[in-house]
């Protein structure tokens, strides 16, 4: 009976002990302190302590559900195992000096809704995993040097309501797929290199209320559909290269009052005709 007693004991004493973040997440957040010069962050870790002692990083159940290193002086590359944080529901870097590339591994992070990696340094593509995250509702990469195409894959991601990469050099048409993310509230294109159509389907996101495509190539026909978007309350598209008449109504929604840049790089501003005559030149 003593020896039954002596190791009920030891199991409930033990059990503090045993409960602890998993190696696989403990590794990847001491590989990301690594990777980005953590001995030179604004809030260091202390890699001794407990995990829920690090400086950013939330807990539940022992499981890492939050990192937030909002300018913290990270330096460095992400590393691809961070994909490993796959309990993670918030990660938020912005305003350090992260570069490289965005790791394929992201896509590991199912139960990711909130991803703010803006005002830093990155570079390449959006990663194609990035569709794997459905359960996103924010992702902020504004303010760095990302290039490449939108991949289809965002239209994967049905919940998201707010979608900010301004001031990048991402480049190619706007894939269709994105006019099929009924979800978004917060659509932030601008200051970027997309060219081609803005489709008629763009009438699609029908609970849109800020919508940016200010300073990029896009040309052709600007769709009068965008004036079915009843929530919209702001609205920049100018400085591009759409030509053809334009509505009124459109017309005063845009902040520059629809101002154009022609063949030559001039600014222009488009003819504004009134709604019926919109409507049957739509039609």
């Amino acid at each position: 009976m003593k020896k039954i007693t002596l190791l009920f004991l030891t199991a409930v004493l033990s059990m503090p002990v045993l409960a602890s973040v998993s190696l696989p997440e403990k590794d990847a957040l001491i590989k990301l302190y690594i990777a980005t010069n953590g001995s030179q962050w604004k809030n260091k870790w202390d890699l001794n302590a407990p995990v829920s002692k690090w400086y950013g990083v939330k807990l539940s159940d022992d499981k890492v559900i939050s990192v937030d290193l909002t300018n913290n002086n990270l330096v460095g590359e992400l590393p691809a195992e961070i994909g490993n944080l796959v309990y993670l529901q918030k990660l938020k870097l912005t305003r350090n000096a992260i570069s490289g590339t965005i790791p394929q591994t992201i896509g590991n992070l199912k139960s990711l809704k909130i991803l703010n990696i803006s005002f830093n340094k990155l570079t390449g593509t959006i990663p194609t995993t990035i569709g794997q995250n459905q359960d996103l509702i924010l992702l902020e990469l504004f303010m760095n040097k990302l290039s490449g195409a939108l991949p289809n894959e965002i239209g994967n991601l049905k919940k998201l309501k707010k979608l900010s990469l301004y001031n990048n050099e991402l480049q190619g048409s706007l894939p269709l797929s994105l006019y099929q993310m009924r979800s978004l509230k917060i659509l932030l294109l601008n200051s970027n290199k997309f060219s081609g159509k803005l489709e008629r389907e763009i009438s699609n996101l029908n609970q849109l209320e800020v919508f940016s495509l200010f300073d990029n190539n896009m040309e052709g026909q600007i769709p009068f559909d965008l004036e079915k978007l009843n929530k919209l309350k702001e609205m920049n598209i100018s400085y591009n290269m759409f030509n053809g008449p334009v509505s009124r109504n459109l017309s005063k929604m845009d902040s520059l009052n629809m101002t154009m840049l022609n063949n030559e790089g001039l600014a222009t501003n488009l003819k504004v005709i009134d709604k019926n005559t919109a409507l049957t030149n739509e039609e």
